[in-house]
């Protein structure tokens, strides 16, 4: 095992620390000069793993220019490291310069980045796609020795993933021995992994090293008052009894799975703060002053609460946390070991967690992700094509750097794994895509952006289409948003448009913590001022996170399986006890459609467990063949776990309505005019740069962005439907939008597999779908007690046994 430089070693010894095994593998492979992937559990030293062997080096053979680049999918976690590792570095006395470059780094300071790089840059996929479209960026990455791509696991298998594996490809070329390393907690399919981080696929360049493993979490689901509601997905009955577990520990993360519910959960936990304890609040709408604010009161121990979302999940470190409590269930095994992974930030110490189940359904998917956690399984991710709008940027990026020549860009970019495949033909297409726009846009001066020489090379055709991209480039298309603000000017971060539509002056809603009454709305601003008045919560669009397969399986076999019911609360035990006795209960590979009237409607319940994204689909699917068939559907509603149809005639044939050729004809009928296609092409044609969001000085309204992309779309479907751009909008809205994966699946076996019941009331098992029914006209404050007593009366129904 190599040994330790001296300044390094003196620093562990005077912590009365030992390098842990696979810190020391980690250094021994860098000394071999191989690509890594390190697979270990929160709390191991991952992060001084990736950099031990860039210390080590910078120790022995000090150097000016950039070394290591250091790649995080968040920015607050790139902030979080940076604190982290200057503390080691200043303690040691070495001379190493650590600095991050995201988009809240000032201008000035990036433009002395790329001329005077430090030896470490912490930076975002976005970031560093950035830094790769300027001709210097030659001269600044020539020399780079390493890579490290952190948390690799939440975004390898996206777009952001696409673009960060075109990065590597081109840092490749530019330093040609330079090495990837890639760290993770919680990784399912190790060799996937291992494949995407080589070059050209290549899984046997990369070594793999395993942490030794944690103690295991201490891991508890809340039941307050025993019971378990029929309805809900929040978690919301609960405040007081989170509220006594912070203040039972010395700071505790409460995580939500929405931006809408981690507001609610902070105004249900303030009012239940009869300590006055300090609680904050954390996520990606919050202006960034706010976020800072928020992780530096974490970071020095003066909250004793935070409720925060997914943009807390990954890999920030604060070593006072002792407790996370996950409101809802948390959809994934691999999510909550994440999640979990925040408290007692040490490999010795249990990381305590709780997780506050929603609703019945939800209590077995909580205790579904426990016996996974405890059998450390993990969720897989699905490695897919890359998306060829990040290709469309990343070429327009490269030819911002340099002109090239085609073949050897193509050569290059096959290289990254998620293009390997990539044909000369549609190459071709991408570039002609660029180039004019393609067959229909290309009368357009304003889309052709490249240009091909007499030598062969390509170009950019103007420079104003350099700054062009510069200003637009970025994986993340967000809805269009409107800043909140104070009429002094302080601003407190951004709410959707769609919901601010809703809004008239005088109104009221959360944000921020805050209730706020709205003074004026314009075109980019709604000007507030805080109130004492009751509000409402703003709403955020965007597919929910969807219930991994692994849960959904599990889910599955708690109903087959009597035997472990042992274990669940009495109130949920009696649930599926009744519904055995008054229905029946499906096997895990059988999907069970029960059929039942109710107050003059007929309803149709599914308990097909694919996820609220897919079920959404399937609704729209089934009610239109429903209408065709002459069944009169007034609607449906659906979760996780099951999807509910109601109309004016009786279902007597479900299997009609769930037959695979569904996905031939409704499918791509319902996708082309409802606006799903559309939502998709307006983020490709950002992503692939045929309309941008700023132009130099001035930034597009989402208005405008939509009605310059509604028009687009509506001339290439009309003239050129073959066109690369609507191809990556399909692809999109195939798989993100609609999980048609899943939902392909779900019909394939519906046919051999489906257990009809028709009954004669409401059963058990469809209580916390039917609830939802009419919930969404329910004004926020009121719904979930509206909710309560709607659930409530449907379950003395459901539950009677005669």
């Amino acid at each position: 095992m190599t040994a330790l430089p001296t300044v390094l070693a003196d620093w562990f010894a005077r912590r009365c620390w030992q390098p842990r095994r696979h810190q020391m593998a980690m250094l021994d492979e860098a000394r071999a000069g191989h690509h890594a992937l390190l697979i270990a559990a929160t709390g191991a030293g991952k992060t001084l793993a990736g950099f031990l062997p860039t210390l080590a080096d910078l120790i022995e053979q000090p150097t000016d220019g950039l070394h290591t680049l250091y790649v995080s999918p968040l920015k607050a976690l790139a902030v979080d490291i940076q604190r982290n590792l200057l503390a080691p570095i200043e303690e040691m006395g070495v001379d190493i310069r650590v600095e991050t470059r995201t988009g809240d780094t000032p201008s000035d300071r990036k433009a002395r980045q790329r001329v005077k790089p430090p030896q470490v840059l912490l930076t975002t996929p976005e970031s560093l796609s950035l830094l790769l479209s300027y001709p210097d960026s030659f001269a600044m990455f020539a020399n780079l020795k390493t890579i490290v791509v952190d948390e690799v696991h939440a975004f390898a298998t996206g777009k952001r993933g696409d673009l960060l594996n075109l990065c590597m490809a081109r840092l490749q070329r530019i330093a040609p021995a330079c090495r990837r390393v890639a760290l993770s907690a919680t990784v399912a399919d190790p060799d996937g992994y291992r494949a995407w981080l080589a070059p050209d696929g290549d899984i046997d360049a990369v070594s793999l090293v395993h942490g030794d493993a944690g103690v295991d979490p201490d891991i508890a689901i809340l039941l307050p008052e025993g019971r378990v509601p029929w309805a809900g997905h929040s978690g919301r009955y609960a405040a007081e009894q989170v509220m006594a577990e912070i203040e039972t520990h010395k700071t505790s993360i409460v995580f939500c799975n929405t931006r809408s519910l981690a507001e609610l959960i902070f105004q249900d936990l303030w009012k239940a703060n009869a300590m006055q304890l300090p609680i904050g609040i954390h996520h990606g709408s919050l202006e960034k002053e706010a976020r800072r604010k928020v992780e530096g009161a974490m970071a020095d121990g003066r909250l004793r609460a935070l409720v925060a979302t997914a943009s807390l999940d990954l890999g920030v470190d604060w070593g006072d946390v002792d407790c996370v409590i996950q409101m809802g269930a948390p959809k994934g095994s691999s999510r909550l070991l994440q999640r979990i992974g925040r408290s007692n930030h040490r490999l010795d110490q249990a990381s305590e967690a709780i997780v506050v189940p929603g609703n019945r359904f939800e209590y077995l998917e909580a205790r579904a992700a426990l016996d996974a956690v405890e059998a450390g399984e993990l969720d897989t991710d699905v490695f897919r094509m890359g998306a060829l709008d990040v290709l469309a940027q990343h070429v327009m990026a490269c030819a911002c750097a340099a002109p090239f020549d085609q073949a050897a860009l193509l050569a290059e970019i096959r290289s990254a794994l998620p293009y390997s495949a990539l044909t000369d033909e549609l190459f071709e297409r991408v570039l002609g895509f660029i180039r004019d726009g393609g067959y229909s846009l290309r009368a357009y001066d304003r889309f052709k952006r490249l240009t091909q020489d007499g030598d062969g090379l390509w170009r950019v055709s103007h420079p104003k289409f350099v700054a062009q991209h510069r200003l637009n480039a970025g994986i993340i298309v967000e809805a269009t948003m409107l800043r909140v603000r104070f009429r002094n000017g302080r601003a407190l971060g951004k709410v959707e448009e769609g919901f601010a539509a809703t809004l008239s002056h005088g109104d009221t809603f959360f944000f921020a913590g805050l209730s706020l009454e709205v003074e004026k709305i314009d075109t980019e601003d709604l000007i507030v001022r805080a109130t004492s008045r009751p509000a409402r919560i703003p709403t955020y669009g965007g597919s929910r996170m969807p219930l991994s397969t692994n849960l959904a399986n599990r889910v599955r076999r708690f109903l087959d399986t009597p035997a472990e019911w042992h274990r669940f609360p009495d109130d949920v035990r009696e649930w599926l006890e009744i519904q055995q006795r008054r229905s029946t209960l499906p096997h895990p590979d059988q999907l069970l459609v029960e059929t039942f009237p109710r107050e003059g409607r007929h309803y149709m319940v599914a308990y097909s467990f694919e996820g609220w994204n897919a079920h959404q689909s399937l609704g729209m699917l089934v009610t239109k063949r429903m209408e065709t068939l002459g069944l009169k559907p007034l609607g449906f509603v659906a979760n996780d776990y099951a999807i509910a149809c109601y109309g004016l005639e009786k279902v007597t044939d479900p299997a009609a309505l769930f037959s695979a050729d569904i996905l031939e004809h409704e499918f791509v009928e319902w996708v082309e005019r409802s606006h799903l296609l559309k939502r998709a092409f307006r983020e490709v044609a950002v992503i692939g740069g045929l309309v941008e969001r700023q132009h130099p000085g001035k930034r597009k309204t989402g208005r405008q962005v939509t009605f310059s992309t509604d028009l687009i779309y509506d001339v290439l479907r009309q003239y050129e439907p073959g066109h690369v751009l609507l191809q990556a909008a399909w692809a999109d809205a195939r798989a993100r939008m609609t999980d048609v994966g899943r939902l392909a699946d779900l019909l394939d076996r519906a046919a051999d597999t489906m257990v009809h019941v028709d009954l004669p009331r409401v059963t058990p098992l469809a209580v916390p779908v039917l609830t939802l029914i009419g919930r969404e006209k329910v004004a926020t404050g009121t719904a979930d007690d509206a909710l309560l007593i709607e659930a409530e009366a449907l379950a003395a129904e459901a539950m009677r046994v005669d």
